[in-house]
């Protein structure tokens, strides 16, 4: 009795954690659990982010699925400057000391397709695209650019497969079902487990 007491209240202990979000465009179907930091974030609807995430100058479509404990973007260093130090250029920073104010640039934006599953401790590059459909396992290091229902995975973040074969892939991005009414959803929802009847039922996008 005790253990299950205790589980029920370290799991409330999570939910009501704060959430910190600035300047996030978030669609009202979709979600952002407690612990998570959003900076500069647009979201489509039905997607949800999980716990103590944090997501910086990214923009993200509809039907997105992550994990917990992921990192997606984040500040650029100066690799070819003499030091990486953020103290050497104007940007912000933790750091209350300057030496210098030379210029550098934090622009680049990352983004996110529809229909994407992003597991659990991912990190993810600023400025990499990631195609619908796509997958990326647990733990991986994402720092190239994503096809279509690709599935990637490791450190550095490789293809393993894609979801489908081509033709399939190509008849998925020409239908864009993630951008129909929910009527229209909710009417083809006995078929969303089975590709092959998706494929049967919208043969015209797949001959």
């Amino acid at each position: 009795m005790i253990k299950r007491v205790e589980y029920y209240w370290a799991k409330l202990l999570k939910k009501i954690r704060f959430r910190a979000l600035v300047n996030v465009e978030l669609h009202p179907t979709s979600k952002v659990c407690s612990g998570s930091q959003l900076v500069n974030v647009k979201i489509g609807k039905y997607s949800d982010i999980g716990y103590d995430c944090t997501i910086l100058d990214t923009t993200m479509g509809a039907f997105c699925s992550l994990g917990a404990n992921i990192i997606i973007g984040g500040a650029p260093h100066s690799l070819d400057w003499v030091s990486t130090s953020p103290v050497f250029n104007r940007n912000k920073d933790h750091l209350t000391k300057k030496f210098a104010y030379h210029e550098f640039s934090l622009k680049g934006e990352t983004r996110i397709g529809n229909d994407v599953w992003i597991a659990n401790n991912v990190l993810i590059k600023k400025g990499v695209t990631i195609g619908d459909g796509a997958v990326i396992g647990m733990g991986s290091i994402v720092t190239k650019n994503v096809g279509p229902y690709e599935i990637w995975a490791g450190n550095p973040a490789r293809l393993l497969k894609k979801r489908f074969d081509d033709k399939i892939i190509e008849g998925l991005l020409a239908l864009r079902w993630w951008e129909w009414d929910d009527s229209v959803i909710e009417k083809n929802g006995d078929v969303f487990n089975s590709i092959q009847k998706f494929v049967e039922k919208h043969y015209e996008y797949f001959k």
